[in-house]
């Protein structure tokens, strides 16, 4: 499977995740309290990070891709970086950048 990927800073990681879960149909896959929180859904792999200082600010977009090896990350010519990784790379990354997640 292929998603499109797409990661958003915020300004308050609570309110976001209500907003959003609505607007996505569903409750985030992972949350990590206070920093972090993404959704998986048929075709959106979506993500936020609570940043006020940057919040409403793009971070990045790319695909989750089941075929991908390990995480990869570069510019393009506007300078927006593009991630491609597998669902398993991104989870580990998640935990080394932001830590466990809730319930995990």
């Amino acid at each position: 499977m292929k998603r499109f990927h797409i990661a958003l800073a915020v300004r308050d990681l609570g309110a976001s995740i209500a907003d959003y879960s609505v607007r996505l149909g569903q409750r985030p896959n992972v949350v990590v309290d206070g920093k972090y929180a993404m959704w998986r859904t048929d075709l959106l792999n979506f993500s936020i990070n609570q940043s006020a200082e940057r919040a409403g600010q793009l971070r990045h977009i790319g695909f989750e891709d089941d075929s991908a090896e390990g995480f990869t990350s570069t510019p393009d010519v506007n300078g927006i970086e593009w991630e491609h990784f597998s669902a398993k790379a991104q989870d580990e990354r998640i935990v080394e950048m932001y830590g466990v997640p809730a319930g995990a």
